[in-house]
Formats: C-alpha cells, structure tokens, sequence
C-alpha cells in the first residue's frame, strides 16, 4: 500500500508460497502466470521488504521483451478530444474530484461549484471543431447527472415511480439550469460529424438502466444505435471488493463492472480495461484486478487495450481525510506496467499515460511492456481537476519527437487499432491522416476560423 495511511486489515495481502525466481522463470519463459506469480513480479519478492533494484530490472527487462514479442517496436497513438459532459455526480468515490455534488447544479441553488453540464448542441459543436482539425476519436466519460437518461423510453419509465429521486435517483431536466438530454442524444450529437466516439463505461451503462429490468446488452445496443462505437472500461478502479468498499462504496461492485463489459462486447463492441492503483490497495490487489481482466479477456476476446493508471492524489477525498499519503513510486509505476504486460498474455497493447506521468516518465514506461502513447487529448478535465500537471495536449510533432528518441517507431492508429500508419520522422510537420476531415495538417494549424465557421 503505497499511500496508504492507515492498515484498512484487507485479506488480500502479498504473500505467497512461490518464489521470485520461479516467477521470473515462468515469465522469461513465456508460461501463463499465477496470482502468486504476479505478486512475486510486482513485489520483487515477497522474501524481501521493499522494492529490490536488481530484481526490478530483471523484470522490467523481461517485460520488455514480452512487449517485442507480442507487438514489436511500434508505439503508437491517435489524435483525439476529450469532451466529458456533465461534472454532476452523487456517487461520492474518495479518489475522485472531478465530480461535483448534482444538487448544486439545480436550477433553485445559488453554490458557486465551477463545475458544469453540456447539451448535447455543445458537444456536437465541440467535436465538429475537432473532426474538422482532424480529429477522429472522441471519449466522453461524465457524472452520472440524475436527469441523465438512456433515452426517452427510460425517462419515461423512471417517472412513472413514486418517488424518482430516492428510489431511482432522477430528477426531471426542469430542476437543473442546464438539461443535459439523454445519452442517446449526446452520443448522437458526439457521432455526428464522423467521430469514433468511445464513451460508456459499465458505471455510466448501469445508471442508463437503472431503475428497468434491461440486460447490459440491450443497453449498449441502444447506444451503439444512437452512435456509440466503443466502450472504456474505466470505473474499474481495483476489482476486489474489499479495496472497493473503502474508496468507492456507492459505486458498482466488481461483478456488476464485468458485466457490464460483458454487455458492450455481447453487444459487438470493443472494449478497453483499466486499472487505477496506488492508493489504499496492496500489490495482491493489483494482481487480482489483472486476474479479472485476464479472465473476461479469455471468455470474450474483445479488450483492445489495458491502461494502468496511477492516482493523482491532490485535491482527493483520500488524500485531503488522510487516508492516504500519497501516490505509487516510480518502482511501483514501472512494476505496474511490467507485470500488465507478463500477466496479461491475451491483451496485445498496453498504454503508458503521458497525462498521469509527464513526458519522460511515459517513456521510461515504453520501456517496461507498454507500446501505446495514448492521444492528442485536446481536453482533459478528470486528472487536471485531481490535481495533475502535465498539460491538455501533445501534437503529431511531439510525439514524433518523443518516439524517435527512444529508437522507436511512432505510429498513427485507430480507436481499434485495426488501421495504423507508420510516420516517417523526416515527412514533417506531422499532422493526423485518419479522421474524416484529416489531411496530414497539424492539429493546431486546422482550426477553424470562426468567421467561417458556419460556412
């Protein structure tokens, strides 16, 4: 427990009857790992107190070459926006503060919040902008705004209750200052100027079916219909239950998370997985979320990406309470990516986060198993309002730069992967090529003017 301030007496604690040099054995070799095994790797042995130095090289090393094998020298990223719509949220998780109490937002309250909500006139404006400077892929990850509705069906049915608000936690558009529609409508408006739009996740998918007897499936289907073409499988935080209770109480529980993935790829949908560490949780913890991702991996086969994701504590509950310290270590970063990489035998790419890291820390970790640089991330409101520091974007030009360095080859790809463009370093400057409106333009020169822009 990296962080942690306090012995919460989790079951889960690292320590195993395997030893380090089995595990690294095994993953030298190729073999599928065990929890044990992973807890081993991430700890650098359970025989020892502390992270040892020698031992982290060899599995960083080890990983390394798992990440050649798997996907070879590539690192690729796309180019896309981050447009969140609604800061509204009652769920109240202790590591987040991007969300602010829904009640404020109310048309009667006079609290000055800083938050917000967007119609979905706003965002559809918002990501035509982006497509037209090239822009292709879209994600949108919001508060669960209790006037959120899958679409006009689920309103519908959520007002027929008696009490909405505590029963079903809705309350009608009217009571709000802004009307945030439906998810239906906002993907509908996000999708319209041909962006991928990748939004959903299994805690916003649960609160489009709240109240209703709807499976997952039939929920994800709506939305693919309404323009939803993936979704990401944040909301995960650490799967075990016992970690969960501490930082995230009133949010969907494990077995309701997987399901809710199930849902999206029953549903046709790719998926990615995430996992947010360095808190309150021990390295076991960690290694059990990857367990659960490698499993649902295994039985659907629709994970396009694991992104490990390392708190930011400022500004959180948890850290402000003071139940936690701080965040992971470095050690504890590399390890992280590390071991995803040696565990997670089915999943092809795991992603190094330049926003959660900086720029060259996100490289070092291209160097422990990761081979994706993330996007271009025009906005990204959720880690700068937790308290990171590291910007809002990175041109074409920035990440050939940065690639290039590390004597690898930067790559242009799709949300899915499936279209990739190798970027020769010398054809600059470096703009997207993929998107509907893309032509090779830096991102920043395709601005529209707004003297023309309704042309």
């Amino acid at each position: 427990m990296s962080g942690a301030a306090h012995d919460f007496g989790f079951e889960h604690v690292p320590e195993t009857d395997q030893s380090f040099e089995n595990a690294l054995a095994k993953a030298r070799a190729g073999e599928r790992l065990t929890v044990d095994d992973g807890v081993e790797l991430i700890t650098t042995g359970t025989d020892r107190e502390g992270i040892g130095p020698e031992r982290k090289e060899l599995v960083l090393e080890a990983a390394d070459r798992r990440r050649a094998e798997m996907v070879g020298n590539d690192v690729t990223f796309v180019a896309n926006l981050n447009n969140n719509v609604t800061t509204a949220c009652n769920t109240g998780c202790l590591f987040c503060n991007f969300k602010n109490t829904a009640h404020l937002f109310e048309a009667d309250s006079d609290a000055d919040h800083g938050g917000f909500t967007k119609t979905p006139a706003e965002s559809r404006d918002i990501v035509a902008d982006a497509v037209e400077m090239g822009i292709y892929e879209v994600t949108s990850v919001s508060g669960l705004h209790p006037a959120l509705v899958l679409d006009e069906e689920h309103r519908e049915i959520l007002e027929a209750y008696d009490n909405p608000a505590a029963e079903v936690n809705y309350k009608p558009p009217e009571a709000y200052d802004t009307d945030p529609a439906s998810y239906a409508e906002q993907l509908s408006a996000m999708s319209a100027a041909g962006a991928h739009v990748h939004s959903m996740t299994p805690e916003e998918a649960h609160h489009a079916k709240r109240g209703t007897d709807w499976s997952y499936e039939e929920v994800y289907r709506r939305l693919a219909d309404a323009g939803l073409a993936s979704a990401p499988g944040t909301a995960a935080e650490i799967l075990v239950p016992e970690v969960r209770e501490v930082i995230c109480p009133g949010k969907i529980g494990t077995d309701e998370w997987v399901a809710g993935m199930e849902g999206a790829m029953e549903a046709g949908l790719d998926v990615t997985a995430t996992i947010m560490y360095g808190h309150v949780e021990t390295e076991k913890h960690r290694v059990l979320h990857l367990d659960v991702i490698r499993d649902l991996q295994d039985r659907y086969g629709g994970i396009s990406e694991f992104v490990p994701l390392s708190f930011i504590h400022q500004n959180t509950p948890l850290y402000d309470r003071g139940l936690v310290t701080g965040g992971a270590s470095d050690d504890e970063d590399e390890l992280m990516v590390a071991v995803a990489r040696l565990y997670l035998d089915n999943v092809d790419h795991i992603q190094s986060s330049w926003v959660k890291f900086g720029n060259a820390k996100a490289l070092k970790l291209l160097n422990c198993g990761a081979d994706d640089l993330m996007g271009t991330i025009l906005s990204e409101e959720i880690t700068k309002r937790a308290g990171g520091g590291f910007g809002e974007f990175r041109s074409f030009d920035d990440y050939v730069d940065m690639i290039t360095a590390i004597g690898r080859r930067p790559v242009e790809r799709s949300t899915d992967y499936r279209t990739r463009r190798p970027i020769d370093p010398d054809d600059g400057p470096h703009g997207p090529t993929l998107g509907p409106r893309a032509d090779g333009t830096p991102l920043l020169d395709g601005r529209r003017d707004p003297a023309t822009a309704d042309d």
